[in-house]
């Protein structure tokens, strides 16, 4: 099934150029990957963007009004158009009451070509520093033999003698309703109006052949998993060497080990001992780049706390800055002491004049426990 691009933009069918630019530019500041950095957010910026294109587009807008998807394999509406085999009111009206075959314009053999979609999968380290990725893309290319002519001698190609180049032939037919005048695509030109005398051996007249090419795709630092690269004219050829469409690389980014992304900032866990917790500690952590960060956890820290690093996240896609990192505290508690670790704690419990109790909401300013765990919640 075609895809409603009015739709995901939420604008009517007869929307001008300027009316389906505010839709999208309205949508993107609540998708954009830097405003909200959910995967659902992503796959929608993704889906809008797209659509902004093809809606810009006259061609693949035209697609589009007739019930085709200009992104999908095959493009336009197919032959049925809807309504079993004709192309649409038109065509039932001329297969009852004869008429407007002579009028049919025949189709033309050079064809744009479809745009294409791959996707690859690059690390999280690759997305910071940016990289160059190999790709292999199975696609229709021009013919090296005819050059798209379609013709083994590159001769131009002839009028089909069978419908004298209307691409369409009318045929009485019998019915309940008595001798009407059908009308249908040339069996002989197949609807161009025109034949190739001596097709190409190697496109069989297609003008095009498939192959795999290998492309390398330039992946700027700092993008987010879902987005599309756009690579103009790398699609498939079309049908009589006509103009390629263009190839669209999705990205995505494998999980790290270390690091979760939120936006442009960076997300990882420390395993803190109670202790460490107690005295305060430094840790170091590899960055993306390769590098040691140090992160300096402080004397008394709590379980939960956040420790940001400003600066040392993501970098911002095509534009000045990066991200934070954020580091969540763990602090983890000894299970298993010894005889003599047991006596220091005890002693140490001794020496505090803090025991554990009930907390109350005036220990921190009036705020309740449920209160801070609804705050906590919508996070």
């Amino acid at each position: 099934m075609a895809r409603d691009y009015y739709g995901i933009l939420g604008v009517d069918r007869e929307a001008t150029e300027q009316e389906i630019k505010k839709a999208y530019r309205k949508l993107a500041r609540k998708y954009h990957p830097d405003v909200n950095p959910s995967e659902e957010a992503a796959e929608k910026f993704a889906d809008i963007s797209l659509a902004q294109e093809v809606l810009l587009d006259p061609k693949k807008r035209s697609i589009v009004d007739r019930g085709g998807d200009p992104m999908e394999q095959g493009g336009a509406a197919g032959p049925g158009g809807g309504f079993g085999g004709f192309g649409g009111v038109g065509d039932i009206f001329e297969a009852f009451f004869g008429g407007g075959g002579a009028g049919r314009e025949p189709r033309s053999r050079v064809q744009p070509g479809n745009d294409a979609l791959l996707r690859t999968q690059i690390t999280l380290e690759e997305a910071f520093a940016g990289v160059k990725k190999d790709v292999t893309v199975d696609t229709a290319v021009l013919c090296n033999k005819c050059q798209g002519s379609g013709s083994e001698s590159g001769a131009k190609p002839e009028t089909c003698d069978y419908c004298q180049g209307q691409g369409a032939v009318q045929e009485m037919q019998q019915s309940f309703l008595g001798n009407v005048m059908t009308t249908h695509e040339c069996p002989k030109c197949h609807g161009y109006g025109e034949i190739i005398k001596d097709p190409c051996r190697q496109c069989a007249g297609d003008g095009r052949v498939r192959t795999t090419r290998d492309l390398t795709v330039n992946v700027p630092a700092g993008i987010a998993s879902g987005m599309r690269i756009r690579m103009a004219n790398q699609g498939e050829v079309g049908h009589g060497g006509g103009p390629a469409g263009d190839l669209y690389v999705e990205v995505h980014t494998a999980p790290h080990a270390v690091f979760a992304r939120e936006g442009n900032d960076l997300h990882l866990q420390l395993r803190v001992p109670m202790y460490d917790a107690a005295l305060g500690t430094d840790l170091a952590v590899e960055n993306l780049a390769g590098e040691q960060t140090t992160i300096q956890v402080p004397a008394g820290v709590q379980p939960d706390e956040e420790i940001v690093l400003h600066g040392e996240g993501m970098p911002r896609l095509r534009a000045e800055g990066a991200g934070d990192m954020v580091a969540h505290v763990k602090v983890v508690v000894p299970t298993d002491l010894s005889k003599d670790e047991r006596a220091a704690l005890e002693q140490l419990r001794e020496s505090h004049d803090d025991e554990a109790r009930v907390h109350s909401s005036e220990e921190s300013g009036g705020e309740s426990f449920f209160s801070r765990m609804r705050g906590k919640f919508r996070r």
